[in-house]
């Protein structure tokens, strides 16, 4: 994979039984870009994104995320992305900073280094007044902007956004986008799902996938 290349994806497909649902997917995601990924429901791009942060297997073809071989060494790509899924994830019974302990805990960052850059974070996304908040008392927008803070806590070369903005409302959905922009300011490279046509405008490039293909 070249040096300006951080996704690369080659003839990928993905089969459930008969059904194809990723159909002969190419294509090449650069560094520090906002890439989107747009198609109505169903179309197959949780499929793809799933498959591209190592949580579902490839029936055939290639993927390269950040350098790491995504058929052959799925575990090694996880530590180098961060997921943020289009179903809410986070633990509505925890607190804010409980929910920070959790996923930093699941990327191996503890005491002095952790603590560092949760509070690094909880500053970046205006979570800091909100520490001992419980999660579902929030609303959807700063849900929203909690799920994409533990998806930043081990610093990704590449974050997967599945669909970040849906239920949102609009005002929320715009504050998300600048901050998607800002990341990918700083070098970060940004690859999100959406079916808003509107969202395509904030992105680098675009990508449209229609019935897997």
């Amino acid at each position: 994979m070249s040096d300006d290349v951080a996704v690369r994806v080659k003839a990928l497909n993905k089969r459930f039984d008969a059904f194809v649902a990723v159909s002969d997917v190419s294509f090449e995601v650069k560094k520090g870009e906002i890439f989107g990924y747009l198609g109505a429901n169903g179309a197959g791009k949780s499929t793809t994104i799933r498959m591209l942060c190592g949580l579902l297997s490839v029936t055939s073809g290639e993927a390269e995320v950040a350098g790491v071989d995504v058929v052959h060494r799925a575990n090694d790509v996880r530590r180098a992305i961060g997921y943020m899924s289009q179903k809410f994830s986070l633990y509505l019974d925890l607190t804010v900073t409980e929910n920070l302990e959790f996923f930093g805990g699941a990327y191996e960052l503890f005491g002095k280094a952790f603590r560092a850059r949760r509070d690094e974070v909880m500053r970046d996304l205006a979570l800091d007044t909100l520490s001992g908040e419980l999660t579902g008392s929030l609303p959807g927008g700063l849900r929203q902007r909690l799920a994409l803070a533990c998806a930043l806590l081990h610093q990704p070369r590449v974050v997967f956004l599945d669909e970040p903005t849906a239920g949102v409302d609009p005002g929320a959905r715009r504050n998300f986008w600048r901050l998607i922009r800002r990341l990918a300011d700083g070098g970060t490279t940004i690859f999100v799902t959406t079916h808003y046509m509107d969202e395509a405008e904030y992105c680098d490039r675009v990508g449209l996938m229609v019935a897997g293909k």
